[in-house]
């Protein structure tokens, strides 16, 4: 079940931060519509290794079917930080 919380509830930030937990995000509306999400540093570090993947292969396989040149692996795996 997704947490949900008013921003309001950031007057008491300590409670609002222990509802973080990995894979778990906390969503705060404001006039009850959903404003903000606030995510586990470890979750977000996850998000964006995978959006970075993600791009890699799309470029990977537009190279493909276009038949352009791409990185090599040692490139590749610099490129995503290995």
């Amino acid at each position: 079940m997704p947490n949900i919380k008013p921003i309001s509830d950031l007057k008491d930030y300590h409670e609002v931060l222990r509802s973080c937990r990995v894979g778990e995000p906390v969503f705060l509306t404001k006039d009850g519509k959903g404003r903000y999400v606030l995510l586990d540093i470890q979750e977000y570090e996850r998000q964006q290794a995978t959006i970075t993947l993600l791009s890699k292969l799309a470029e990977a396989e537009n190279a493909i079917k276009t038949g352009e040149e791409w990185e090599t692996l040692n490139d590749l795996s610099k490129s995503l930080g290995g």
